[in-house]
């Protein structure tokens, strides 16, 4: 695909292999996300997609490939991890850790000024927690955390967010209420990326969509992507792919992705 003379790229990828241990966990990726878009990263479990997000968060090397950052520096880039992968023992208030995200304005050492403060506040508000203001993030239910954490987005005010699996383990309620704040992020302008599962928050939600199932299977408008042959094509290779693999070369006969119309 070639973009638009006047359509700037937020990510390119650019037969990018990335893995553990040599090992490819996605390989041969070829897409670019342009800045603004608002765009679900789907696949079977074991697909690569938080994989994915971790490249483009610097925390792997690729190990075949590119992967470039159109202008954009780390801290341009707001990432959410999955739940399971944050420890909530650490004892720290609501507050505080929402907070956190003006750290990269203010420096992990300096004290919040009133301005500070009230941004916090303004993060709560938003997210509806500022009753839970005082209360340790490790006495609060999935759905409360995973506000406390949109909260702390909010504040990093980033031109790319990177999401993973926001939804997993979330109350209704909480999920409405997020997927809007994800549309209002996307009205701003800001690139929004999101690993899902569920793919009719997909389909409802997210006007394009990234299929992968290790490599690219389908690329481009939602209802186009989410076939059920493209599914079943999905299934069928993370459940063929040998983990013991080494770094793949690709035939060219075979697996042709599809790929959005230029």
């Amino acid at each position: 695909m070639t973009l638009s003379a006047h359509v700037e790229p937020a990510i390119s990828f650019r037969d990018l292999t990335l893995g553990y241990d040599r090992h490819p966990a996605v390989h041969h990726i070829d897409v670019e996300v342009v800045r603004g878009e608002l765009l679900a990263i789907v696949g079977p479990n074991g697909a690569g997609k938080s994989t994915l997000l971790k490249g483009i968060m610097g925390e792997l090397k690729p190990l075949g490939g590119s992967l470039k950052l159109d202008g954009l520096n780390k801290r341009d880039i707001a990432y959410l991890p999955q739940q399971i992968e944050i420890d909530r023992s650490f004892p720290i208030s609501v507050f505080d850790c929402v907070a956190m995200g003006l750290w990269r304005k203010i420096g992990a050492w300096r004290g919040l000024d009133e301005r500070g403060k009230r941004d916090v506040a303004r993060a709560l508000a938003t997210v509806g927690l500022v009753d839970l203001a005082s209360r340790p993030v490790g006495a609060l239910s999935g759905g409360q955390f995973q506000r406390v954490l949109f909260a702390r987005l909010l504040l990093q005010d980033a031109s790319l967010i990177l999401l993973d699996e926001p939804f997993r383990a979330v109350d209704t309620k909480t999920i409405a209420d997020l997927i809007a704040l994800i549309l209002h992020w996307h009205g701003e302008g800001r690139t929004v990326l999101a690993a899902l599962h569920d793919l009719d928050q997909v389909r409802a939600h997210f006007p394009t969509t990234l299929l992968i199932a290790r490599e690219v299977v389908a690329w481009g408008e939602t209802h186009k992507v989410l076939t059920p042959a493209n599914l079943a094509k999905a299934r069928q290779l993370v459940e063929a792919f040998d983990e013991h693999a080494e770094i793949c070369a690709r035939d060219e006969g075979e697996g042709r992705q599809e790929r959005r119309p230029a």
